[in-house]
């Protein structure tokens, strides 16, 4: 008789119903020995310290605390941590890397793809939805009673033929650049990162921000959140946007200096699409909130069932490659560990 692979499930039901289907549930616990959390309480890192004894396998998610020294500590035979979520940051500090999990050659899987997809799709319909100015024709039918009001523009450069700036070649970045092909678009992307070879093989030219900024017609960023992207965005880059330009951010909004933005987005000059800000929520005497040429959503872009069922589906994928002996796609590289979000 084989031994199925144990695995600590530290994840919540309700956590569960969102990113697994029925199915995708039950096949992990048909080819795993899996102890489950039952209740509807995230267990504290004490708690995963004292249940961790004896598991070859971690499922963890949104809700997991850090995972600190105390739980590696016990953690006898723990080979795959196998994150049901994105960032794994907030679970697994730099100093626990570097002490236990790199050391251990412990495998740890992150589920951000998934979320990429999500996030991917909703960038292509703020960049349509705004360039289109859907919103603006639709309120003064509903709100005006104007049909066609003259003040919105009816005409002018829309997504197709256009030319897009990528802030970031991530995992997000990537899937829009892909679901942009076509659009018959050119696209322009600033990530010190990337490589003039893997550039080409994405089908972009690289640029800088300053270059990025003043040549596209769309600027839509994906950069992680990390101490050198924070105001990375700033007055400069805002006032080199062409009139006209959309700028949509379904990243961080820390990317971008918001007092920066907002000055310049009271000139009138470009449409923004923000699904995430600073502070979130905004204050409710943020002049953003009021502003005309601004859409604000409330940070939903990673949502929809297609990524979070996809999240469900690859963190039993990461589990099943590993314990066959396969390196999981969505393993963390935690020689890049300063450059994850």
């Amino acid at each position: 008789m084989v031994c199925k692979p144990k695995v600590l499930y530290l994840p919540t039901p309700s956590h569960t119903k969102r990113v697994f289907t029925e199915g995708t549930f039950q096949r992990m616990r048909e080819r795993f020995d899996i102890t489950l959390n039952e209740t509807e309480v995230n267990y504290t890192t004490e708690q995963v310290a004292q249940k961790i004894r004896g598991f070859d396998g971690l499922v963890t998610g949104w809700g997991t605390p850090p995972l600190a020294e105390q739980v590696f500590e016990n953690a006898d035979r723990l080979r795959i941590i196998a994150h049901s979520a994105g960032s794994v940051k907030h679970m697994l500090s730099e100093n626990v890397v570097k002490k236990y999990v790199v050391p251990r050659g412990i495998c740890v899987f992150s589920a951000n793809q998934a979320i990429a997809y999500n996030v991917a799709e909703s960038t292509i319909g703020l960049l349509i939805m705004t360039s289109r100015r859907f919103l603006d024709h639709a309120l003064a039918i509903r709100e005006k009673g104007v049909w066609r009001d003259p003040s919105i523009p009816r005409n002018g450069q829309s997504l197709m033929g256009s030319t897009v700036g990528i802030v970031a070649a991530s995992k997000v970045g990537r899937e829009v650049i892909r679901l942009l092909k076509p659009f018959d678009v050119e696209i322009l992307v600033y990530d010190p990162y990337l490589s003039e070879w893997e550039a080409g093989r994405l089908g972009v030219r690289k640029a800088d921000l300053d270059d990025l900024f003043s040549h596209c017609d769309f600027v839509t960023i994906h950069a992680p959140f990390i101490p050198e992207t924070v105001g990375m965005i700033g007055a400069r880059q805002l006032k080199l946007l062409k009139d006209g330009a959309v700028l949509i951010n379904t990243s961080r909004g820390k990317v971008i200096n918001h007092q920066a933005l907002i000055e310049e987005l009271q000139k009138g000059r470009f449409l923004a699409a923000l699904d995430v800000t600073d502070p979130e929520p905004l204050p409710k005497d943020s002049p953003l909130r009021k502003m005309p040429n601004v859409i604000i959503t409330p940070h939903i872009s990673g949502s929809g069932h297609y990524g979070y069922y996809k999240i469900g589906a690859s963190t039993l994928q990461a589990l099943e490659d590993f314990f066959a002996g396969k390196t999981p796609e969505g393993a963390v590289n935690f020689d890049q560990y300063a450059r994850i979000a």
